[in-house]
Protein backbone atom coordinates (compact mmCIF):
# COMPACT_ATOMS: atom_id res chain seq x y z
CA UNK A 1 0.00 0.00 0.00
CA UNK A 2 2.82 2.38 0.86
CA UNK A 3 4.44 1.83 -2.53
CA UNK A 4 1.18 2.72 -4.29
CA UNK A 5 0.72 5.87 -2.21
CA UNK A 6 4.24 7.06 -2.95
CA UNK A 7 3.78 6.49 -6.67
CA UNK A 8 1.63 9.64 -6.97
CA UNK A 9 4.23 12.05 -5.67
CA UNK A 10 5.58 14.64 -8.06
CA UNK A 11 8.20 13.31 -10.45
CA UNK A 12 10.00 15.27 -13.16
CA UNK A 13 8.32 13.22 -15.87
CA UNK A 14 7.30 14.97 -19.07
CA UNK A 15 3.90 14.28 -20.60
CA UNK A 16 3.47 12.68 -23.98
CA UNK A 17 2.43 15.87 -25.78
CA UNK A 18 1.28 14.10 -28.93
CA UNK A 19 -1.03 11.86 -26.92
CA UNK A 20 -2.27 14.94 -25.02
CA UNK A 21 -3.16 16.79 -28.24
CA UNK A 22 -5.02 13.78 -29.62
CA UNK A 23 -6.80 13.20 -26.29
CA UNK A 24 -7.98 16.81 -26.11
CA UNK A 25 -9.15 16.71 -29.72
CA UNK A 26 -11.11 13.47 -29.24
CA UNK A 27 -12.62 14.60 -25.92
CA UNK A 28 -13.60 17.90 -27.55
CA UNK A 29 -15.43 15.96 -30.25
CA UNK A 30 -17.23 13.86 -27.64
CA UNK A 31 -18.32 17.00 -25.77
CA UNK A 32 -19.42 18.66 -28.99
CA UNK A 33 -21.70 15.75 -29.89
CA UNK A 34 -23.15 15.69 -26.37
CA UNK A 35 -23.78 19.45 -26.49
CA UNK A 36 -25.53 19.10 -29.83
CA UNK A 37 -27.76 16.29 -28.58
CA UNK A 38 -28.56 17.94 -25.27
CA UNK A 39 -29.19 21.37 -26.76
CA UNK A 40 -31.76 20.03 -29.18
CA UNK A 41 -33.31 17.34 -26.95
CA UNK A 42 -33.18 18.80 -23.42
CA UNK A 43 -33.21 22.52 -24.04
CA UNK A 44 -35.49 22.46 -27.07
CA UNK A 45 -33.15 24.88 -28.82
CA UNK A 46 -31.77 24.81 -32.34
CA UNK A 47 -28.54 22.89 -32.94
CA UNK A 48 -26.87 26.24 -33.69
CA UNK A 49 -27.35 27.72 -30.21
CA UNK A 50 -24.13 26.35 -28.69
CA UNK A 51 -21.96 27.08 -31.76
CA UNK A 52 -23.14 30.70 -31.64
CA UNK A 53 -22.20 30.98 -27.96
CA UNK A 54 -18.78 29.40 -28.56
CA UNK A 55 -18.08 31.52 -31.65
CA UNK A 56 -19.01 34.64 -29.67
CA UNK A 57 -15.81 34.17 -27.65
CA UNK A 58 -13.92 35.16 -30.80
CA UNK A 59 -16.54 37.05 -32.84
CA UNK A 60 -18.12 39.14 -30.09
CA UNK A 61 -21.27 39.03 -27.95
CA UNK A 62 -23.69 39.94 -30.74
CA UNK A 63 -23.13 36.47 -32.25
CA UNK A 64 -24.39 34.83 -29.04
CA UNK A 65 -27.77 36.54 -29.48
CA UNK A 66 -28.51 34.84 -32.82
CA UNK A 67 -29.24 31.19 -33.48
CA UNK A 68 -29.57 30.82 -37.25
CA UNK A 69 -27.22 28.65 -39.28
CA UNK A 70 -24.09 30.46 -40.46
CA UNK A 71 -21.12 28.67 -41.97
CA UNK A 72 -18.78 31.35 -40.61
CA UNK A 73 -20.14 30.99 -37.08
CA UNK A 74 -20.01 27.18 -37.21
CA UNK A 75 -16.45 27.28 -38.58
CA UNK A 76 -15.24 29.67 -35.88
CA UNK A 77 -17.05 27.62 -33.22
CA UNK A 78 -15.43 24.38 -34.42
CA UNK A 79 -11.93 25.86 -34.47
CA UNK A 80 -12.45 27.52 -31.07
CA UNK A 81 -13.92 24.38 -29.51
CA UNK A 82 -11.13 22.12 -30.80
CA UNK A 83 -8.35 24.55 -29.85
CA UNK A 84 -9.77 24.80 -26.33
CA UNK A 85 -10.15 21.00 -26.17
CA UNK A 86 -6.52 20.54 -27.17
CA UNK A 87 -5.32 23.19 -24.69
CA UNK A 88 -7.26 21.52 -21.88
CA UNK A 89 -5.93 18.11 -22.99
CA UNK A 90 -2.39 19.50 -22.72
CA UNK A 91 -3.13 20.90 -19.24
CA UNK A 92 -4.59 17.58 -18.10
CA UNK A 93 -1.52 15.70 -19.36
CA UNK A 94 0.74 18.22 -17.62
CA UNK A 95 -0.99 17.30 -14.36
CA UNK A 96 -1.25 13.55 -14.97
CA UNK A 97 2.30 12.76 -16.05
CA UNK A 98 4.42 14.20 -13.22
CA UNK A 99 2.12 12.78 -10.53
CA UNK A 100 1.79 9.44 -12.37
CA UNK A 101 -1.99 9.71 -12.41
CA UNK A 102 -1.74 7.76 -15.66
CA UNK A 103 -0.47 4.69 -13.78
CA UNK A 104 -3.85 2.97 -14.02
CA UNK A 105 -7.08 3.38 -15.94
CA UNK A 106 -9.10 3.95 -12.76
CA UNK A 107 -6.77 6.65 -11.49
CA UNK A 108 -6.67 8.37 -14.88
CA UNK A 109 -10.47 8.43 -15.23
CA UNK A 110 -10.93 9.66 -11.63
CA UNK A 111 -8.45 12.49 -12.19
CA UNK A 112 -10.20 13.24 -15.49
CA UNK A 113 -13.55 13.53 -13.69
CA UNK A 114 -12.09 15.99 -11.17
CA UNK A 115 -10.50 17.90 -14.05
CA UNK A 116 -13.86 18.01 -15.84
CA UNK A 117 -15.56 19.37 -12.73
CA UNK A 118 -12.91 22.08 -12.35
CA UNK A 119 -13.22 22.87 -16.05
CA UNK A 120 -17.01 23.23 -15.70
CA UNK A 121 -16.54 25.64 -12.78
CA UNK A 122 -13.94 27.61 -14.73
CA UNK A 123 -16.07 27.84 -17.88
CA UNK A 124 -19.48 28.55 -16.40
CA UNK A 125 -18.59 30.57 -13.32
CA UNK A 126 -15.17 32.22 -13.67
CA UNK A 127 -15.11 32.70 -17.46
CA UNK A 128 -18.80 33.61 -17.50
CA UNK A 129 -17.75 36.95 -16.02
CA UNK A 130 -16.04 37.77 -19.31
CA UNK A 131 -18.54 35.85 -21.45
CA UNK A 132 -21.92 36.25 -19.70
CA UNK A 133 -23.83 34.40 -22.42
CA UNK A 134 -22.57 31.15 -20.86
CA UNK A 135 -24.43 31.77 -17.59
CA UNK A 136 -27.70 30.39 -18.98
CA UNK A 137 -25.89 27.14 -19.86
CA UNK A 138 -25.12 26.31 -16.24
CA UNK A 139 -26.72 23.09 -15.10
CA UNK A 140 -26.61 19.32 -15.07
CA UNK A 141 -26.29 18.69 -18.81
CA UNK A 142 -23.13 20.79 -19.12
CA UNK A 143 -21.74 19.57 -15.82
CA UNK A 144 -22.15 15.97 -16.97
CA UNK A 145 -20.73 16.89 -20.37
CA UNK A 146 -17.61 18.38 -18.80
CA UNK A 147 -17.18 15.37 -16.51
CA UNK A 148 -17.37 13.18 -19.61
CA UNK A 149 -14.91 15.49 -21.39
CA UNK A 150 -12.40 15.14 -18.55
CA UNK A 151 -12.84 11.38 -18.30
CA UNK A 152 -12.64 10.96 -22.10
CA UNK A 153 -9.50 13.08 -22.31
CA UNK A 154 -7.89 11.17 -19.44
CA UNK A 155 -8.87 7.81 -20.90
CA UNK A 156 -7.56 8.72 -24.36
CA UNK A 157 -4.32 10.09 -22.89
CA UNK A 158 -3.85 6.95 -20.80
CA UNK A 159 -4.58 4.72 -23.81
CA UNK A 160 -2.47 6.64 -26.34
CA UNK A 161 0.43 7.25 -24.00
CA UNK A 162 0.49 3.56 -23.07
CA UNK A 163 0.40 2.51 -26.72
CA UNK A 164 3.24 4.88 -27.62
CA UNK A 165 5.29 3.75 -24.60
CA UNK A 166 4.80 0.10 -25.57
CA UNK A 167 5.83 0.85 -29.14
CA UNK A 168 8.99 2.61 -27.90
CA UNK A 169 9.88 -0.31 -25.65
CA UNK A 170 9.23 -2.83 -28.45
CA UNK A 171 11.48 -0.81 -30.77
CA UNK A 172 14.38 -1.12 -28.34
Amino acid sequence: MELHMRSHRWDARAPDWTAAVAAGFVAGAVLMVLELLWTTNLMGATPWTIPHKIAAIVMGPEVARTHDFSIAVVGVALVTHYVLGIVFGLILAAVMAPFRFDSSLGMAVAVGAVFGLLLYLLNFYAMARAFPWFIDLRGWPNLIGHLIFGMSAAFMYWKLEGARSSARIDAL
